[in-house]
């Protein structure tokens, strides 16, 4: 048994990848291949096209989360590696929600929506689609504040993206 606990927490890390095929399977089978699950995933392009900026966010103590690191530095497709999470940082995720809302509701949902900072999409019949920016928190609340209004039909998350505040340490070219 270890003297002291090791502190499991949550760890937002950014990586620039090489486009090549493959690439991202590499970089996911790393981290699972280690027993750690990859809570969010969001990859796109760069300012260059041949590279990909993944978020990613997994859980590990800071000497596991340091390995992995160290381990993805290792893969031939992997630009650069960073934990932002001891970091200064600002980390957004998207949420698409779709919501069966009486008529009678709907102006006050709306009041709701426009408060929280979400933009309602689409008022078909099938269901009213609400988008909103935030942190998880932000979401969780914007979630539960939303579904009280009506039944909640489907809900789509994004990845969780991150970015520095100070001078950016991940860069393409840099």
């Amino acid at each position: 048994m270890l003297p002291y606990p090791r502190r499991i927490m949550r760890h937002l890390i950014a990586i620039l990848l090489q486009n090549e095929a493959g690439a991202l399977t590499r970089v996911t089978g790393l981290i699972s291949s280690r027993g750690y699950n990859i809570e969010s995933l969001s990859v796109a392009p760069t300012n260059d096209p041949t590279v990909s900026r993944l978020s990613l966010v997994t859980s590990g103590s800071d000497s596991v989360i340091a390995q992995i690191n160290a381990q993805l530095l290792k893969l031939v497709d992997v630009v650069a590696v960073e934990d932002m999470t001891g970091g200064d940082h600002l980390a957004r995720e998207l949420m698409l929600i779709k919501l069966r809302v009486d008529a009678e509701r709907v102006q006050s949902l709306q009041d709701v929506v426009r408060r929280g900072g979400g933009k309602i999409l689409s008022t078909e019949p099938s269901g009213l689609v609400v988008e909103l920016a935030g942190t998880e928190d932000e979401i969780a609340e914007f979630m539960a504040a939303v579904g009280s209004f009506g039944d909640v039909i489907e809900v789509v998350r994004g990845g969780v993206l991150g970015i520095s505040r100070a001078s950016p340490r991940l860069q393409v070219g840099g």
